[in-house]
């Protein structure tokens, strides 16, 4: 490899990764985003996703049959008429409010894996160019064995020379080891870094979501 080569290729290099970490997170950058009728959704589909809710309900029923039971306060009598026609619309209303906060995980859903495919398009290209760059740095090793083994002479029967040859040898080869390390460790950071990076821009959980999600 010429000087020319090389510095063309360093010319070639990336100034930094292929996709620079953003300054906020996903969820933070929708959250600015949703409309009023998304925010209700999703509020009302944590509130009737609780147990508190579900505890409340229950009191609810109990006081209504409670104070229905007596004659003197009685107002929607056994078998309860006006209750059961709460409870169906109620019923009717909980479900059209969990199919808009379904198409709302959907949507997340959807959003979250471009997310992630766009990172790991990302890393793609970050391990190419480490590939790269380590592949010329053994073409490198290479020449220099070479050129190592023209200057040193080959004399017959002159042991101090064939111990100089022995040992740049030996040197060559060692730094070949060195480069296939460093190569290794140069994938494994960066497919680290790549990670850290999804798990850090997706572990922030929708603002309004449910914990159970």
């Amino acid at each position: 490899m010429s000087i020319e080569d090389l510095n063309t290729f360093l010319r070639q290099l990336p100034k930094g990764s292929a996709r620079p970490r953003p300054e906020s997170t996903w969820h933070e950058q929708v959250k600015g985003r949703l409309t009023l009728g998304e925010r209700a959704a999703d509020r009302l589909r944590n509130g009737m996703g609780s147990w508190a809710f579900v505890g409340g309900f229950v009191l609810f029923m109990a006081v209504w049959w409670i104070l229905n039971s007596s004659r003197t306060t009685a107002w929607d009598p056994y078998p309860f008429i006006l209750l059961n026609l709460f409870l169906s619309m109620l019923a009717g209303l909980q479900g059209a409010i969990l199919l808009i906060a379904a198409k709302r995980q959907d949507a997340i859903s959807a959003a979250l894996a471009q997310h992630d495919f766009d990172t790991n398009v990302a890393a793609r290209v970050d391990i190419e160019a480490l590939l790269e760059i380590n592949r010329r740095q053994l073409e490198m090793i290479a020449e220099l064995q070479g050129i190592a083994r023209t200057l040193v002479p080959a004399q017959t029967g002159a042991g101090a020379a064939g111990a100089d040859a022995q040992d740049v040898a030996t040197e060559v080869a060692a730094a070949k080891d060195s480069a296939r390390a460093a190569e290794t460790q140069a994938e494994v950071r960066a497919e680290t870094q790549v990670q850290a990076a999804v798990r850090t821009e997706a572990q922030g959980e929708e603002p309004d979501a449910s914990p159970e999600r």
